[in-house]
């Protein structure tokens, strides 16, 4: 029997004739200089991409604060990143504390425990940062060889603002620090060298602003060590940081490089040193505190409380007697602007990377946001949020540079 070639219909037909706003947990709209650029393609051992991956690195260095000679680039999601740094760094048997206030470093304890691990995990309540003091008590009490963390939990909103109090603890037994800032690197200060990070991961699609499928992963001198003197044979090949580093480092061949989103991520790396880190986190707070004062002014609630409050995505209540699914879709459909639900809780989120920090997109949000919570027969005072959301921003004041 042969199989015979299906019909199937065209990305025109699917895709809706007005392209939805992305203003979810990601992936985040990208500028078009990087969308230009994600499709070009070159010879991935050329002397072209020699120097643009030389430039990668030292962009990198500038956007995670690091003078380290061991950034790498991944071709896959943020989580191929955050599963490359723990392969790497955690030698089976190990033990690993993973501080777990959310999915995501729920995932980072379970990739240890797949690499054989001794895992200890620092459950932290539910809507609330990690608290630098517990987290240091248990440090001494299980004595890890790595410990885990993200900066910000993108499925609840919540920020681990206490990660340099968190690292120093570490250090002062000489545990190794993975830090997951997918969504809070070049949003929010991140200093890799002077918090004593270890590995620092990103994926493109949301603080960068690029495109899905494409990650960076920076390694300390320290890690660097534990990598190359393993004694036993990593079971990842791909992930193989010491075969990534042939490519990234010495020119050499590992596999076909993701050329394209090579390109994409130089784009998006070089418009935030453009930018300047300064002026972008100013962008972000900024935009983010405005968006957060417009939700409230429409009469709804923030999630999680500001002391431990993420502001790269923002968590909204759903209200009472409403479905999250149903404002969802109805934001969605109505309102060509895309939101995300969330894992398990009952809030709708809505991002503020990249190019999601715009105040006419955060003006469109909230607009549609109230609309769509009136239209369901809730009640939300949009005057009032839009107001809100003015008020604040022509009252923010520059907090860095």
């Amino acid at each position: 029997m042969r199989i015979t070639a299906p019909t199937v219909d065209s990305l025109d037909t699917i895709l809706p004739e007005e392209p939805l706003l992305m203003m979810g947990a990601g992936p985040v709209p990208i500028p078009a200089k990087v969308a230009a650029a994600n499709g070009i393609v070159i010879n991935h051992l050329g002397e072209t991409m020699s120097r643009i991956i030389e430039q990668v690195k030292a962009m990198s260095r500038y956007v995670f604060q690091t003078d380290s000679s061991h950034i790498l680039g991944v071709a896959g999601p943020g989580s191929a990143a955050m599963e490359m740094a723990v392969a790497n760094l955690v030698v089976p048997g190990d033990n690993v504390l993973s501080v777990c206030n959310g999915f995501f470093s729920g995932r980072l304890a379970e990739m240890s425990a797949r690499c054989g691990a001794d895992v200890a995990r620092l459950e932290i309540e539910e809507g609330k940062a990690a608290d630098p003091d517990a987290v240091a008590a248990a440090i001494h009490e299980y004595r890890p060889k790595v410990l885990t963390i993200v900066q910000g939990e993108t499925s609840n909103t919540v920020y681990n603002h206490a990660l340099p109090a968190i690292c120093q603890a570490a250090k002062s037994i000489g545990c190794l620090v993975i830090v997951d800032a997918v969504c809070t690197l070049s949003t929010m200060p991140l200093h890799m060298d002077e918090w004593g990070v270890d590995a620092v991961i990103t994926g493109g699609q949301k603080g960068l602003s690029c495109i899905p499928g494409v990650s960076l992963v920076a390694f300390s001198e320290q890690a660097w060590n534990k990598i190359t003197t393993r004694e036993d044979t990593l079971r990842h090949w791909c992930l193989d940081a010491k075969l990534a580093d042939k490519f990234w480092y010495q020119s050499s061949y590992h596999y076909t490089a993701p050329v394209s989103g090579i390109m994409a991520i130089h784009e998006a790396l070089r418009l935030i040193c453009e930018e300047t880190l300064e002026a972008r986190f100013d962008r972000h707070l900024k935009c983010s505190m405005a968006l957060q004062a417009g939700i409230q002014g429409l009469g709804l609630s923030l999630s999680v409380e500001k002391a431990d409050r993420l502001n790269s995505v923002v968590g909204i209540w759903v209200p009472e007697g409403m479905e999250q699914k149903a404002i969802l879709a109805h934001i969605s459909r109505d309102y060509k602007v895309e939101i995300s639900g969330s894992f398990g809780l009952n809030i709708v989120r809505i991002g503020q990377m990249g190019e999601q920090c715009r105040v006419h997109n955060i003006f469109r949000t909230i607009h549609a946001l109230g609309s769509t919570i009136q239209r369901l027969g809730g009640t939300a005072d949009l005057p009032r949020g839009v107001a809100m959301l003015e008020k604040t921003l022509q009252e923010y004041q520059p907090q860095f540079g």
